[in-house]
């Protein structure tokens, strides 16, 4: 009995090994590839930077002043003011410089079917003026040379319709330092063509919704936002709409183009991750395979560790470590929260499991003070 237990043991060291090593080598290879953009080669490039702000006081007036602090470009700010019920508007009211016009939101009942960010950036996207359209969430900060950057990013890669890259994620609170940085793991640990700009295959396509940069002609051509007028999750859908288009996408480092302090208390932090969660890996068909593959491949090492300690376990935990400590050095995270990285994934599937089992039982999904019913698909073909 106990030879079979140690059987059972060794295998199980073995698959955990197999199951770190893979987002370990395909984090390699796409930490290789990605690259932070080179400004635009000719100053002044015009950009329309397109900003959905629904009672944004404690942000807005920062994220509109690091906009217009951008240098080498020509600056078309827009700022859509969706209902807000704090002082938003006298915010935006009191800043005068032309380049900046404000789109009254309303704040009434949406139209059927679209989600409060989709509608207010479609709004923005059919008042934008240039060839280039930023969409940037209020609660980011840019860098001075971001947008130059940005349209560098275009220029440098013609083939591409929509590009996005990760800022720089502020974390305050143990929640946010064991959650956000998973970010990063999944998008470049488990996405073999995330930044591959010469496929046109929607089923991998990504980016952060904190930041895109499109082509106006482009996005219009495949129906802008309202292609994706459901969705909760732009961070997923807009990317894979431009591909089910046939256009490309592409990925950026923007660690050092933009921040961002995306949630500012645990509870934030669990809603917001749960509005997303059935729009990606909290699904009945993917959610298994993605429990399979992070607690394989980052629970069970430790776990394996503890119990029945063998080498394929330890060399397993050793994948795990390396990578969160690689990309906690390459993207300016937490090296403590690297340390209780297994505690960090049981979090997320115990969050995603969650989302899923409400999603199951009819509840619907919360953000900004409104309730969006659970959804199939959110991709208008």
């Amino acid at each position: 009995m106990r030879r079979r237990s140690s059987s059972v043991a060794s295998a199980a060291g073995w698959v955990s090994l197999g199951l770190a090593t893979l987002p370990l080598a395909m984090a390699l290879v796409n930490l290789h590839r990605l690259r932070t953009p080179a400004p635009a080669s000719a100053g002044g490039v015009p950009v329309s930077v397109l900003i959905p702000a629904r009672n944004e006081a404690a942000n807005i007036a920062d994220a509109v002043g690091c906009v217009l602090a951008n240098r080498d470009v020509a600056v078309e700010l827009l700022v859509l003011d969706d209902g807000s019920t704090d002082a938003t508007p006298a915010i935006l009211a009191a800043i005068d410089d032309p380049r900046l016009t404000v789109l009254p939101g309303g704040g009434g009942a949406l139209p059927a079917g679209w989600s409060g960010k989709q509608y207010a950036c479609a709004r923005l996207g059919d008042q934008a003026r240039h060839a280039l359209m930023v969409f940037v969430d209020a609660d980011v900060r840019l860098a001075p040379d971001a947008l130059s950057r940005l349209a560098g990013y275009m220029q440098a890669h013609p083939e591409v319709a929509l590009a996005s890259g990760i800022p720089r994620q502020i974390t305050g609170s143990w929640s946010e330092r064991l959650l956000l940085p998973l970010i990063h793991l999944l998008l470049l640990g488990y996405r073999p063509d995330a930044l591959d700009r010469d496929r046109s295959d929607a089923r991998f396509a990504a980016g952060c919704g904190q930041l895109f940069i499109a082509r106006a002609d482009a996005y219009r051509a495949m129906g802008g936002h309202a292609a994706i007028r459901a969705s909760l999750h732009d961070g997923l859908t807009l990317p894979r709409a431009f591909r089910k288009h046939g256009l490309r996408t592409g990925l950026f480092d923007a660690t050092d183009l933009a921040s961002c302090r995306m949630y500012g208390n645990a509870t934030d932090l669990r809603e917001g991750l749960a509005k997303n969660a059935t729009e990606g890996m909290a699904t009945p068909r993917a959610l298994p395979v993605w429990t399979l593959l992070l607690g394989g491949g980052h629970v069970l090492p430790t776990l394996l560790m503890l119990l029945a300690p063998s080498l394929p376990a330890a060399a397993a935990v050793a994948c795990g470590t390396t990578l969160r400590l690689l990309l906690a050095r390459r993207f300016r995270q937490s090296l403590r929260s690297a340390a209780v990285h297994p505690i960090g994934v049981l979090a997320l599937l115990g969050l995603q499991w969650s989302a899923l089992l409400r999603a199951g039982a009819g509840k619907p999904a919360t953000w900004r003070g409104r309730s969006y019913p659970p959804l199939q698909d959110v991709v208008t073909p």
